[in-house]
């Protein structure tokens, strides 16, 4: 299912679609760590990254004012921008590396386009469920993790195919969405957490159902492999 040549560089073989996602995230992280390092913007440019969340984060009470009031161009730059924003540095730093990641593994099996609408079908779905089920009407959603446990979710259904159609427990795919989840809710517990644990839940389970539709060969090939158990 993958490339196991051990000579081949990882940064060439990334799929150019990877790297359209990936490249808008260091470009605004570069732009807003430098500035925040008094580097660029002058004494303004400390506050760049504050408002870059005020103009792109998602939550309940922005979505419900563009949306009463018909400001559709607004609110639909925030859907597509959200994800290539971060809180912090280190944030934006792992959102990165997981993309890259994850976006090897599962854009060596899937077409550009597919990996593309699991990552921002999950993102949607992760802020659709975040302004459901948070609280606080003003709690903001910014970042990429939505859309990385999206790949998460597809790599998870790679993962199921290969062992169904290998006659294995398929529950074993599921072990690093577990893992991951684990270790979440311990840093929530040591360092509280706050509630974009629901983005991310919804993320992967998003990127999980979309990929029965756009994986190579979709339902058809799940169904066909569960047949030949």
């Amino acid at each position: 299912m993958y490339d196991t040549d051990p000579n081949a560089s990882p940064i060439n073989q990334l799929p150019w679609v990877v790297w359209a996602l990936a490249l808008p995230m260091i470009a605004a992280e570069i732009v807003l760590g430098l500035a925040e390092a008094g580097v660029i913007g002058g004494p303004g440019g400390i506050g760049w990254r504050q408002s870059a969340l005020m103009d792109y984060a998602v939550a309940r009470n922005v979505v419900e004012y563009f949306w009463a009031n018909r400001v559709w161009d607004e609110l639909a730059l925030r859907f597509v921008a959200f994800p290539f924003v971060h809180q912090t540095t280190t944030s934006a730093l792992f959102a990165v590396v997981l993309l890259l990641a994850l976006g090897k593994m599962v854009g060596e099996v899937f077409r550009w386009w597919a990996v593309l609408g699991v990552f921002y079908g999950a993102s949607w779905a992760g802020a659709f469920a975040f302004i459901a089920l948070v609280p606080y009407e003003n709690y903001p959603l910014i970042g990429a993790y939505s859309g990385v446990y999206g790949l998460i979710g597809a790599f998870t259904f790679l993962l199921w195919v290969q062992l169904i159609g290998t006659g294995s427990n398929g529950y074993r795919a599921f072990t690093l969405i577990g893992m991951l989840l684990f270790v979440q809710l311990l840093f929530g517990v040591l360092f509280g957490g706050g509630f974009e644990w629901i983005a991310e839940v919804a993320g992967f389970a998003a990127g999980f159902a979309l990929s029965f539709l756009v994986s190579p060969g979709g339902w058809g090939r799940v169904r066909a492999r569960l047949r030949n158990r």
